[in-house]
């Protein structure tokens, strides 16, 4: 075990790509475990941590969000968003809040949300007298929306490793999205008083609010497909997320003539980098969690933590404190996959519902994606901005700890997070 360990945190440290890290730790672990005879077992351990079939929505939503955003589909999203809020002190702020709701149900990704609202929706804040650390802290705050709220490439993850419903991953993340926009936006209302926040023009009309919503309605009613399609039990999020792609493929090609083939060659091959990089990921990550399910390493752990308590309100924060803790230094899909099995058997003991288990751990790793050091949000605005980190989590801290409060909000009123999926049967 102390071989498995010094290997895996030797090779972070060295800055070996975190897939890598996963596989060779678990070689390592097999090795010390029973030699070249259980070696023989990787390739089908590697095969069988992809061969699930709900995996596939990852590379359809992925795919589908990469169309939208080269399409400009995105930008009639933004457009509907201003219409709706920007006439308020701080109101390109709030659109960017109300616009990552929108782009989250297209998406489910977070780097997907901080790239194209770094490349488009910060220079406009900043032409219009925001500063950039702040602009690129507003961006961040509001990506982590996108893997929370419906379709989520971490519940696809968490449902398909942990064998908990996807359709009910995805409607307990409904409220915990809407309530992370809410708490970002009162603090952008505090802010505009404090800071005299520049204030966008009079209040539309309602001719104005129609004609947003007309230019933007075919992309506007992507999210609410996909989100009802899977709710309602018409499509699997598998299916779903290929009919997005079709969809996507038509408005962004036919209707809106802006797609080539040369961008459709760029578009697939983001694509398959992403999704690459993601299953690279879970592969090696399976090599690993079989050697700590061998090893009963889970179930060590759980033992652990409630020998410390058995009170299940402090063993859940215990849970969020790790899990916050690990995804200050972790990949959020290495830390889900890992993480899940072994946290798993520990909220069962305390008796939580295992989608707000898997809803709390999913939150509390989204939160990880705009914490320094190696938040991911944090490093693809920086790159597209050209803004230091240092000075965008000076502006980014008061939003984390607005966030953390509604994550201890889901993780402790349990009737409000599984509203939903009890509302639509899903439970």
């Amino acid at each position: 075990m102390l071989l498995v360990g010094a290997t895996f945190f030797g090779l972070l440290a060295i800055g070996m790509p975190v897939g890598f890290v996963l596989g060779i730790a678990g070689v390592v672990g097999i090795m010390d475990m029973g030699g070249g005879r259980f070696l023989n077992m990787v390739p089908d351990r590697l095969f069988a941590g992809l061969d699930l079939f709900p995996f596939l929505a990852m590379p359809f939503f992925i795919l589908a969000g990469e169309i939208m955003n080269r399409s400009g589909i995105t930008e009639n999203l933004v457009k509907l968003a201003d219409a709706l809020v920007g006439w308020l002190r701080g109101g390109m702020a709030h659109s960017n809040m109300v616009a990552s709701v929108m782009f989250a149900g297209i998406t489910g990704a977070a780097t997907a949300d901080a790239a194209a609202f770094g490349n488009t929706l910060v220079p406009a804040m900043v032409k219009n007298g925001y500063t950039r650390p702040f602009a690129c802290a507003v961006t961040a705050a509001g990506s982590i929306i996108g893997p929370t709220i419906p379709p989520s490439t971490l519940a696809v993850i968490y449902g398909s490793i942990m064998g908990v419903s996807i359709a009910g991953l995805f409607a307990a993340g409904i409220l915990p999205g809407l309530l992370i926009c809410g708490v970002c936006m009162a603090m952008i209302a505090i802010f505009g008083r404090a800071w005299n926040l520049p204030k966008g023009d009079q209040r539309p009309s309602l001719r104005y609010l129609l004609r947003a919503f007309k230019e933007s309605f075919l992309a506007a009613v992507l999210p609410v497909f996909i989100i009802g399609s899977i709710l309602g039990g018409y499509a699997t999020p598998t299916e779903a997320a290929a009919i997005a792609v079709a969809y996507a493929l038509f408005v962004g090609g036919v209707i809106y003539r802006a797609l080539s083939w040369q961008v459709l060659y760029q578009i697939f091959v983001r694509t398959t980098r992403i999704t690459g990089i993601i299953f690279i990921i879970i592969a090696s990550a399976t090599i690993l969690g079989w050697w700590m399910t061998f090893n009963q390493i889970p179930q060590a752990i759980a033992a652990g933590f409630l020998a410390i308590s058995e009170n299940p309100n402090v063993v859940i924060l215990m849970i969020v404190v790790l899990l916050l803790f690990i995804g200050l230094f972790m990949d959020i899909n290495a830390t889900l996959i890992i993480m899940a099995p072994v946290l798993g058997p520990l909220t069962l003991a305390i008796g939580m519902e295992p989608v707000h288990a898997g809803i709390l751990i999913i939150l509390a790793l989204n939160i990880s994606l705009m914490t320094p050091p190696v938040g991911a949000c944090l490093f693809v605005l920086a790159s597209v901005t050209k803004e230091r980190i240092e000075n965008i989590t000076k502006d980014l801290w008061p939003f984390i700890v607005a966030e953390a409060a509604v994550l201890l909000l889901v993780a402790y009123w349990e009737d409000m997070t599984l509203f939903f999926p009890r509302l639509f049967g899903l439970l």
